[in-house]
């Protein structure tokens, strides 16, 4: 593998990571409402790394060629998203609320794990973008495992900043804290109902 491969992959990767979606909308809430942003960027990460490991093994062609199943993952993975969203629109963060249950690493760090890892959509992005990359003399998969490993390190630096500033600027706001959980929670419900439209219709 090339190092002008690995370079184009990344600038294509940090664009793609700068485009605000689920990620950003539960990194920005879990920013605010946790104690630490370190689960949730982990939960996000570690979604990526299935991602990545199932592209690699070659799984993913075969869920993308199988409509059903793929239809499945879709209506699964928004169906987790639409509930995570209705939760937080609900129960927006404040400065001092949260249960200890909300705030188990534990949990944060499974609800991370499945808002990037039951995306079909990421599947189906690895399984289009990384091949385009592919060179040279090392096995495709380990090339591919290269590839998605750079890009969990960039959505670690980027959500690890969203998750911070977050932070940051609204524990002093509580009241647009609140506005802006909210609209986290309004845009993981916009995403889940645009992934059941698009595969449904």
């Amino acid at each position: 593998m090339e190092i002008t491969s690995l370079a184009a992959f990344a600038t294509v990767s940090v664009l793609l990571v700068l485009v605000p979606g689920a990620d950003w909308a539960y990194a920005i809430a879990a920013g605010f409402r946790e104690r630490s942003v370190v689960p949730a960027v982990g939960g996000l990460l570690l979604g990526y790394v299935t991602a990545t490991c199932v592209v690699a093994a070659g799984l993913a062609a075969l869920v993308a060629s199988r409509p059903a199943v793929l239809t499945g993952l879709t209506v699964v993975g928004a169906g987790y998203l639409l509930w995570l969203g209705v939760e937080t629109v609900a129960r927006p963060a404040q400065p001092t609320a949260g249960s200890a249950a909300e705030r188990s690493p534990k949990r944060v760090l499974l609800k991370g794990a499945g808002i990037s890892g039951l995306n079909p959509k990421g599947f189906l992005l690895f399984l289009a973008l990384l091949p385009q990359f592919i060179g040279g003399s090392w096995p495709v998969a380990i090339q591919i495992g290269t590839l998605g490993l750079l890009h969990v390190v960039i959505c670690g630096v980027v959500y690890s900043g969203v998750a911070t500033a977050a932070r940051a600027v609204l524990r002093t706001r509580p009241a647009v804290a609140r506005g802006v959980t909210r609209g986290s929670g309004v845009a993981m419900i916009l995403i889940a109902a645009g992934l059941l439209v698009e595969r449904l219709h």
